[in-house]
């Protein structure tokens, strides 16, 4: 049959499998996996070989580094006196400031005065329409002439009734009568005196008079204005010299002011400008206030300047220097030579060593007062001895250095170094509100 002779040729043997396709796709996802592995195993040998080389090229560099000599900057440590100050911030407030306000209504006539300029107590600043008030007083002084003259009547008919009284010619009751109206006219003769001193009182407040000595202000009102009576503030008069400031300190604080001032009253204080770089004026303190603010925890205090410079002027903000005390012989270095490490506080030492070489060298210090650029030392460097304030970080112990020009001669006293006229605060907390940057004794 051939018929079955063809379809017994395509079935398939006996025991024979189909190739199955996941096997295959199985295999090729191996492959991809082998290769990708093999791919970031490259990657992460490529990366940690990179690293090493920046490792060892750095070593390199570095132990090139340490034969060649850093520049640093230096100045040197110094011994003389010192004051120490509490600090706080303050506010520049008039000693003395006046709103004039016009006592009586009416047209205000030209001023008499130049916007800004220095008046003196008494002087005419101002004037309002006296018109009125002139009239007013001769109308109050007719009056009192009137009223004279009625008591004069009146006077002479009650010493005439009292005669006739005593003749028995007229009654008793007439005479009392004529008395009575003398009465009434003596009591509007001293009405009328005290309405003509009120007249005369509003005639004189026309004239508008600086109460103190100050400075003048912008004009509030024109000329040629109708004002009310004590409602409309016309000009602001500040007292320049003296001027006080008003400034706060921690209540921590407050009980060794106290105790200073109860011995001294005229402890200095000084008065810096914003940044806190620049002296602006010195005074003295005047007086602590008599409670505490609960809110802020500080205490207020008042100081007056001469202020004949004029340097400080009113809302003007300040930083305070409150002069605590003054330490004589203090070892003083720049606050930026001050280092902290594992051992605590230290600066670097510029020093010679055994071959004549000029090193870097550490010294521990002891720190007891900073505030600014400068602190005090309880101990540290001896005196004149070059410490580095800029270049620090590149230091080690022994490290090869060269010192700036401009630097090595301050250290040497040609220049004024960084350091000196900085100001000190005690120890004591934290200023509220205030700039007060300290290191307590250590």
């Amino acid at each position: 049959m051939p018929i079955e002779s063809a379809s017994q040729s395509h079935s398939p043997a006996f025991g024979a499998t189909e190739p199955q396709p996941g096997r295959k796709g199985s295999a090729i996802r191996f492959v991809v996996y082998l290769v990708l592995l093999g791919a970031l195993g490259l990657i992460v040998w490529r990366i940690y070989e990179n690293r090493q080389q920046t490792m060892a090229n750095t070593a390199r560099q570095a132990a090139a580094l340490q034969g060649r000599p850093v520049p640093v900057q230096v100045t040197p440590a110094e011994q003389r006196a010192m004051p120490i100050y509490l600090t706080g911030l303050g506010t520049v407030t008039p000693y003395m400031s006046v709103t004039v306000k016009a006592r009586v209504g009416g047209e205000l006539l030209p001023v008499r005065f130049t916007e800004g300029q220095e008046v003196r107590q008494g002087e005419t600043i101002m004037e309002i329409d006296p018109r009125p008030y002139k009239a007013a007083l001769d109308q109050a002084k007719g009056t009192l002439v009137h009223d004279q003259a009625l008591l004069k009547n009146a006077q002479a008919e009650y010493a005439r009734y009292k005669a006739l009284y005593e003749a028995g010619v007229t009654s008793k009751e007439a005479m009392e009568a004529d008395e009575a109206t003398m009465g009434q006219y003596q009591g509007a003769i001293d009405s009328d005196k005290a309405a003509v001193e009120n007249a005369q009182l509003q005639l004189s407040w026309c004239t508008i008079q600086s109460p103190i000595n100050g400075r003048i202000g912008l004009r509030l009102v024109d000329p040629g204005n109708i004002i009310q009576a004590n409602t409309t503030n016309l000009v602001i008069i500040n007292q320049f010299r003296p001027i006080a400031v008003y400034f706060t300190l921690p209540e921590n604080q407050l009980p060794q002011v106290l105790r200073k001032l109860a011995t001294d009253r005229r402890i200095p204080v000084e008065a810096y400008d914003r940044g806190d770089v620049h002296k602006l004026a010195l005074g003295q303190l005047l007086a602590a206030d008599n409670q505490i603010d609960t809110t802020t925890g500080t205490a207020r205090l008042k100081a007056v300047f001469a202020n004949q410079d004029e340097s400080l002027f009113p809302n003007q903000f300040v930083n305070i220097h409150l002069e605590l005390e003054n330490r004589q012989q203090a070892l003083v270095v720049p606050s930026a030579s001050i280092q902290s490490g594992l051992q605590g506080a230290f600066v670097w030492v510029i020093d010679t060593d055994d071959k004549g070489a000029t090193v870097a060298r550490i010294q521990p210090v002891k720190v007891a007062l900073a505030e600014g650029q400068a602190t005090i030392l309880d101990s540290g460097p001896e005196p004149g001895a070059n410490v580095v304030v800029d270049g620090a970080e590149r230091l080690r112990p022994g490290q090869l250095v060269t010192m700036s020009a401009t630097h090595h001669q301050g250290a040497q006293g040609a220049d004024p170094a960084p350091a000196q006229g900085g100001p000190f605060t005690a120890a004591g907390g934290q200023t509220t509100g205030g700039k007060h940057n300290q290191r307590e004794k250590q």
